[in-house]
């Protein structure tokens, strides 16, 4: 893993451990291997900056809900606004639509106050292609 992976990974993991994402209640080895083996397969599958965002408004969609909703189906959750902000990309040739930015309510400076983390970065992914061909993420 090159040392940006590794500074990608780490800020979702941040993110994810900040709020407890993986959840309370995995004692299991095995479901703390199938949290990390669906973060790691959406980390190969889409820009970090689209998930950190996707992480970040799913928690602040369920802020209210008791209990949060975490674990696997926290993630399913975040994957699911994922493919949702894909299908608008999808019919702009896979450039950043003016749909796709109407689709993320939270500003730079929000994400920022939720995270801890440079919304600059994250944002960043906004301005380029952002999603692979629909067949390599099928």
């Amino acid at each position: 893993m090159e040392i940006q992976q590794r500074i990608n990974y780490q800020r979702v993991k941040h993110i994810i451990d900040s709020y407890s994402l993986m959840g309370d209640d995995i004692d299991a080895d095995a479901d703390a291997d199938a949290f990390s083996a669906y973060v790691n397969e959406l980390l190969s599958q889409y820009p970090h900056g689209l998930i950190e965002l996707a992480l970040v408004e799913t928690l602040a969609k369920n802020w209210l809900t008791i209990p949060m909703q975490k674990g696997i189906t926290f993630l399913r959750a975040a994957h699911s606004r994922l493919k949702k902000w894909q299908a608008a990309v999808d019919t702009s040739d896979g450039e950043p639509s003016v749909s796709l930015l109407y689709q993320i309510s939270l500003t730079p400076r929000q994400f920022s106050q939720i995270t801890g983390l440079d919304a600059q970065v994250t944002f960043a992914a906004l301005e380029q292609p952002i999603f692979p061909t629909q067949s390599a993420v099928e």
